[in-house]
């Protein structure tokens, strides 16, 4: 059994190799490839409800606990865990990255650290391969924002591997500060590099970008940690300040919404503290998995990004049922927005409408607009 360094000195590997990674899963199917899409469509999205607790480790350790056996079975059908991961954090090269990586996330942000821990441990899943894949895999995903007069919308799809399919879930996390949320997080992972929203008004999505290997700095801050610390965000400014303030080890594109002021802001981020904010206004902006913003980053150009790009571009962008046609669109049957598999697949889609203030999660492609779950974004509204 290894002891408690040893767990911890394993939660943020997966950053070094993050491209090398992404490569290969784009290279083969991983993970349960052989579950029927219908299955996958089908399958209840549970909420759990934990909160607030004495500390943040036992809050993660409760989630670890009610979803042990959702995480245990991610761990041991994940193939690009098993097969890259787990063997590279064996080698004595990942011992200074690992060392690393770990004294600088637990430095800036303990109380997350100790939440990440509570998960690992109430989950008693197998140390370093529960460890191994909690932090930033690698995904896809698509954004389409708009802030007109007329509309003020954010549509969302949360992509990745088949690896990952089947194994999400709500967590409706109440803090010792007051602030409440609820996120679609990933089994084993602290919420959430999905989507969310908090107490204050506030809503994110997040969208993997792909910087070259030069551009990543190996020992910084992984960015799910981030997108945790989102979740007590106060205010719009607030969520940009603390996403700037955290030196980003591989770069994420973070979109910040804010329903109480009818804003949305795409903030694109790299290493050394590297960081773009672009509002969005009346003209639709769409990002998929490149930097759109962010100037004078080396990216590895993704034909599937720059294809649904292109398709969004042409695509009418005038109303919300417009909005759900190009986020469920597959024209393109190479590269479609909407994704089926067998490599990539859109686990669920999300409507953000900030004068509804709703937000929609939509069970299969949102065009049929088949709608799982409406949360009213004013119902965690603190008093």
């Amino acid at each position: 059994m290894e002891s408690k360094e040893q767990e911890m000195n394993f939660v943020v590997s997966p950053c070094k190799c993050a491209c090398e990674i992404e490569k290969q899963q784009k290279e083969e199917v991983v993970g349960p490839c052989k579950i029927e899409e219908q299955d996958m469509e089908n399958k209840e999205l549970e909420m759990f409800e934990v909160g607030p607790c004495e500390s943040a480790y036992q809050m993660g350790f409760l989630i670890g606990k009610r979803f042990s056996d959702t995480i245990r079975s991610r761990l041991e059908k994940d193939m690009v865990l098993r097969r890259q991961l787990v063997p590279f954090a064996q080698t004595p090269e990942s011992k200074p990255l690992i060392e690393a990586l770990c004294k600088n996330n637990k430095a800036k942000y303990p109380s997350h650290w100790d939440e990440l821990m509570g998960i690992v441990d109430g989950s008693e899943a197998p140390v370093l391969e529960d460890e191994a894949t909690i932090v930033d895999c690698t995904d896809d995903c698509s954004d389409l924002l708009v802030v007109s007069d007329s509309l003020s919308l954010a549509a969302h799809n949360e992509d990745a591997s088949f690896g990952l399919s089947g194994y999400t879930y709500l967590i409706k996390g109440k803090l010792q500060n007051g602030i409440c949320y609820i996120a679609y997080t990933h089994a084993g992972e602290i919420p959430s590099r999905a989507f969310s929203f908090n107490s204050n008004g506030l809503a994110f999505t997040m969208n993997t970008v792909r910087p070259v290997n030069d551009e990543i700095d190996p020992g910084a801050i992984g960015r799910n940690f981030i997108s945790r610390d989102l979740l007590e965000s106060t205010s719009f400014e607030d969520a940009i300040a603390r996403i700037g303030s955290a030196e980003i080890s591989l770069g994420h594109n973070y979109n910040v919404i804010d329903v109480q002021t009818r804003r949305i802001a795409s903030v694109e981020t790299a290493s050394k503290f590297r960081l773009s904010v672009h509002e969005v206004g009346a003209t639709p902006f769409f990002h998929a998995n490149m930097y759109s913003h962010l100037q004078n980053v080396k990216q590895i150009v993704d034909e599937n990004s720059t294809s649904r790009k292109r398709r969004a571009d042409v695509m009418a962008k005038e109303t919300k049922h417009d909005f759900l046609s190009v986020i469920g669109d597959r024209e393109n049957k190479e590269y479609p927005i909407y994704m089926k598999g067998p490599k990539l697949y859109t686990m669920c889609s999300v409507l953000i409408d900030l004068d509804e203030q709703t937000l929609s999660i939509f069970q299969g492609n949102p065009k049929n607009k088949e709608i799982s779950h409406v949360f009213s974004l004013s119902e965690l509204k603190k008093p």
